[in-house]
């Protein structure tokens, strides 16, 4: 029996890559379209030796993207995140990396013209309801990859898309505090529950006994570290209003350090079981608010930079460098915006293909 071949761009989005695709290539039942996606990664297997993920869950990512009918939005972008070693897909987050791909896949793929030297995307985030901004660099041949932007966890330089947040606090558990404080205690460990664009606990690392700069390896080695973490988070997770989150990758758990290398705070995050090369978009924008807001756990371990206009300059220190996100607030200390720098890149445009068995040719 022939395979049947889905239209598909593999994008890197930041540092992650995703399958992206036009929801109008993808099953219109929800638990078929699941399955396909399972089957394009590879997933269940440590491997995903017969998809084309990439064995972690950075690479084992998915957009799919549909023309927006809303009047302050070009695009919809729903965010699907493939577990590798589960037959689960997950929708109960945003992906801030993999968002910097959808602007150019607007572009790609005709939803958006492109206008030199910059094409502004408005993308409305169907995961959390919030609407991002992106600044695409393009000219008449539509998107240029090619720039001077580096940024950690991604080898050489790209061009910049600026990403512009507007009301993302509480977009995944309904408040930036979900649980009506800045710190809870858990297991005997003071914790801040936090959400602004992704739901995230945050812990002072030497609170569980570690140094917070250990190597990635280490703490995906260190499984009593890592059964204290998923109990703080499987209770945390109701209190968040997210509900029983064992088979969920939200929350993220965030172990904080002083930072060391001239950033404002060191992190090492797990995205739920494995840690983290670097720290998602959206995780580094809650510690990164976390920083700033009062009597959180991040208290005594930020280095402050000094405030332009409102604005806050966040160096979010991870294992492979650093992330900088701009947090604004008015004159009453609210937030009213974040901002960063991403790149993305183009890597193959063609047909994705997956067993017919599973999605028959004739329906």
């Amino acid at each position: 029996m022939a395979q049947r071949k889905i239209p598909c761009l593999l994008m890197r989005g930041g540092t992650s890559k995703a399958a992206c695709f036009l929801a109008a290539d993808l099953p219109a039942d929800l638990a078929l379209r699941d399955r396909v996606l399972l089957a394009v990664m590879g997933s269940p297997d440590p491997r995903q030796i017969d998809g084309i993920g990439g064995a972690d869950p950075l690479t084992s990512k998915v957009a799919i993207i549909t023309p927006s009918a809303r009047p302050d939005a070009d695009v919809d972008y729903l965010f699907a995140q493939v577990n590798v070693e589960k037959a689960v897909v997950d929708y109960g987050q945003n992906c801030g990396n993999v968002l910097a791909a959808v602007g150019p896949f607007a572009i790609e793929k005709g939803l958006v013209e492109a206008r030199a030297p910059l094409t502004t995307v408005r993308i409305y985030m169907e995961n959390t309801g919030q609407t991002a901004v992106a600044s695409v660099p393009t000219d008449a041949d539509g998107v240029v990859y090619e720039g001077g932007l580096h940024i950690d966890g991604v080898p050489g330089t790209a061009s910049e898309i600026v990403l512009n947040f507007l009301d993302i606090a509480g977009s995944g558990c309904g408040a930036l505090f979900p649980t009506g404080q800045p710190r809870d205690r858990f297991d005997g460990v003071e914790v801040t529950c936090i959400d602004n664009g992704m739901p995230v606990i945050l812990l002072r690392a030497a609170d569980v006994g570690r140094s917070g700069y250990e190597s990635r390896d280490a703490l995906d080695n260190d499984h009593e570290l890592k059964a204290r973490l998923e109990s703080i988070r499987l209770q945390a997770g109701p209190k968040m209003n997210l509900g029983d989150v064992s088979q969920r990758t939200v929350p993220k758990v965030t172990l904080l350090a002083a930072p060391r290398s001239g950033g404002a705070i060191s992190s090492r995050t797990f995205i739920p079981h494995r840690c983290h090369a670097s720290i998602g978009v959206f995780g580094a924008v809650s510690v990164a608010t976390a920083c700033i807001m009062p009597d959180t756990v991040a208290a005594g371990l930020y280095h402050a930079s000094p405030a332009q206009e409102g604005r806050q300059r966040v160096s979010v220190e991870h294992p492979s460098g650093e992330f900088s996100v701009v947090i604004s607030r008015n004159a009453q200390g609210e937030l009213t915006g974040s901002g960063l720098l991403r790149s993305a890149r183009l890597l193959f445009d063609g047909r994705v293909a997956i067993p017919a068995s599973l999605w028959p040719l004739i329906e």
